[in-house]
C-alpha cells in the first residue's frame, strides 16, 4: 500500500466524522476522475497528515481552521468548518472567541464576513436561535 493510500485511509473515517458523512460521501460521489485527484489529496494530506497526527485533538484543530480560513477570507469553507467545529464539541462561545481573536489580528472586513457566516451556519443547525 502507498503511503498516500495508507494517508487516505487514515483519512477518510476522519473527515467523515468531522465534516460529516452527508458532506464527504456527497463530494466524492460527485467527482469525476479530474476532481477525484483533488478528493484523494485533500483526504490523505488534510485528513489523514495533518488531521491524523494526535499531537493535536480535534477541538484545537477546529479552533486554528476557524482563525485561519477567516485570515484567508474563505467563507465556504468557514461555514464547513462552524459545523464541524459543533461536531467537534466545539461551544458557540469558543466559536465566538475565536473568530473576535482572529478579527483583532485579521481585521474588521475578514471579521465581518466570518461572524457572518458562522452566524447562518449556527441558525441552521439549532446551536443559537435565529432572530424573528
Amino acid at each position: 500500500m502507498s503511503d498516500d493510500q495508507a494517508l487516505f485511509d487514515k483519512g477518510l473515517p476522519i473527515r467523515r466524522a468531522v465534516l460529516g458523512p452527508d458532506y464527504v460521501d456527497s463530494s466524492m460521489a460527485k467527482a469525476d476522475e479530474f476532481m477525484m485527484s483533488f478528493q484523494r489529496a485533500t483526504t490523505a494530506w488534510a485528513w489523514g497528515w495533518a488531521w491524523g497526527d494526535p499531537t493535536l485533538d480535534r477541538k484545537t484543530r477546529s479552533l486554528l481552521n476557524l482563525a485561519m480560513l477567516t485570515a484567508l477570507g474563505k467563507i465556504p469553507e468557514v461555514k464547513l468548518h462552524v459545523k464541524g467545529a459543533l461536531n467537534n464539541g466545539i461551544t458557540v462561545d469558543e466559536i465566538k472567541a475565536t473568530l473576535l481573536h482572529a478579527t483583532a489580528y485579521c481585521g474588521i472586513p475578514a471579521g465581518l464576513d466570518a461572524f457572518k457566516a458562522a452566524h447562518e451556519v449556527l441558525i441552521a443547525e439549532g446551536a443559537i436561535p435565529g432572530k424573528k
